[in-house]
């Protein structure tokens, strides 16, 4: 197995102050394009680069004005937040999304793993612990269980590793892996380019071993459904679909398992609910006017939903005649750069959202949700959001992971810039780290945080709350 050095000349970066960050000359937009499975993206940018039809497909949208936006019910909750144009963002872009869209060959390559970078060996609780490389495909999604890691490319496979090595992996017959989920009762939900949603489980007697139990929407609910003309729709190709299946890429995935549900959203502008005790379809919401790029599951049981369209919307379970469907509650923001990604900080009831634009606005709740700020730290898009405890981490097409703290008062401080990617950053997860015995002692938090990339490659870090 071969084994590659960590060093690169972007080591000296990794332990810079985020203010000695914002004055460094170290990045140039323009070096290197990448590619990417193309979240939707608004941008009217002269100088974009032109895509490959088959990895991403342009806003439908239209942009005409804003006369023309539909008109949501009054609620009681704080007016749709429409960001302005300043000139106060930290890393600023002229150009949302230059990355090369084309679609990589498929390269049959041995996985290999870094071993611990030495330029952390001083510093046991902050940074680089190591790297899976993969040079079979691009990093798009990833989840984390346990002591388990998943991760999809577009190379179809899903693999699973355990202490940075390769532990067992499933491959599905086509479409590229878009978004993987894990539920409580050892279930896997993968989200794949071709539209399909498709179910797998670990073996009981053999954990390395893991098989596909089947697909949503299930056979029979797909015959069933399929007898009644009423349950089609039309799509923009003129063709009859039936509407509990996406006719577009699956690009994400999230649960909430207090209510039983599954959600997914689509480039097909819908979000579907699935209940996860019989994999049934109970509802297909037309949520957006444009591709849903991301889907969190959040508190109160609200759910929040981001668009291509600039919008983020909040939906909530009500109970409607004899029916319990989703409503939409509010529309929290609504603004010109695509909603690229999401993710929610459940103990202080925060909701944030990433932008095209490389910003991050993010919802507090107070009485209602109320806007408590922007947070700028990319010079480009940010594609990929997790929390984790006090911690909010951002990564994005710069390349960059940027590890931000809530405080008390509800500022955010970044604590450090994590700069060892190649690639645009995909994809993020962070799981806790367990406590040494310290006597009853109590201690910071530390998380292990897995960054998937478009370099091919995933890499560990380790971060606490006084990270710097």
């Amino acid at each position: 197995m071969a084994i590659q050095d960590n060093r690169s000349h972007n080591d000296h970066y990794r332990r810079l102050t985020f203010a000695s960050f914002l004055k460094s000359d170290s990045f140039d937009a323009g070096d290197e394009a990448y590619h990417t499975d193309g979240d939707h993206n608004r941008s009217d940018s002269k100088d974009a680069i032109s895509t490959n039809s088959d990895s991403q497909r342009p806003s439908n949208a239209s942009t005409s004005d804003s006369s023309s936006s539909p008109i949501y019910p009054l609620s009681p909750w704080n007016q749709t937040y429409y960001p302005h144009n300043d000139n106060t963002t930290a890393f600023s872009s002229t150009n949302q999304s230059p990355w090369n869209q084309s679609c990589s060959p498929y390269h049959k390559s041995p996985w290999i793993y870094q071993t611990r970078n030495s330029d952390f060996e001083d510093d046991s609780d902050n940074g680089l612990v190591g790297t899976i490389v993969r040079q079979e495909g691009h990093v798009y999604s990833i989840a984390a269980s346990g002591d388990l890691l998943f991760t999809g490319s577009d190379s179809k496979n899903i693999r699973v590793w355990k202490d940075l090595k390769d532990f067992s992996g499933f491959k599905s017959t086509s479409g590229f892996v878009k978004a993987i989920v894990i539920t409580g009762d050892n279930r896997v939900f993968t989200g794949h380019q071709d539209g399909k949603i498709r179910v797998w489980r670990g073996s009981k007697r053999n954990p390395e071993s893991y098989s596909r139990v089947g697909s949503l929407p299930t056979l029979k609910e797909f015959l069933t459904k399929s007898i009644n003309p009423k349950n089609y729709v039309e799509t923009r190709r003129k063709k009859n679909k039936l509407k509990i299946r996406h006719f577009d890429a699956v690009s994400c995935l999230t649960v909430n398992e207090d209510l039983g549900l599954l959600y997914s959203g689509s480039w097909d502008k819908t979000l579907k609910v699935w209940r996860l005790s019989d994999s049934k379809c109970l509802e297909s919401i037309e949520a957006h006017d444009d591709a849903v790029n991301t889907v969190v599951a959040g508190f109160d049981d609200l759910l929040f939903t981001g668009s291509a369209d600039g919008t983020l919307k909040v939906w909530k379970r009500e109970l409607q005649g004899k029916e319990t469907k989703h409503v939409l509650v509010h529309v929290l923001m609504k603004q010109e750069s695509a909603v690229t990604a999401l993710a929610v900080n459940l103990n202080d009831a925060v909701v944030y959202c990433g932008s095209s634009d490389g910003s991050v606005n993010f919802w507090e709740r107070k009485k209602y949700l109320t806007h408590g700020g922007t947070i700028h730290g990319h010079r480009m898009a940010v594609l990929c959001l997790t929390s984790a405890g006090s911690l909010l981490l951002s990564g994005g097409a710069d390349k960059n992971i940027c590890v931000w703290r809530r405080n008390g008062d509800g500022s955010h401080t970044c604590l450090s810039v994590l700069m060892d990617h190649d690639g645009p950053v995909k994809c993020l997860t962070a799981v806790e780290e367990a406590d040494d015995d310290n006597g009853g002692e109590k201690t910071d938090q530390r998380w292990i945080v897995y960054s998937g990339s478009l370099d091919k490659s995933v890499k560990v870090w380790r971060v606490t709350d006084y990270a710097s």
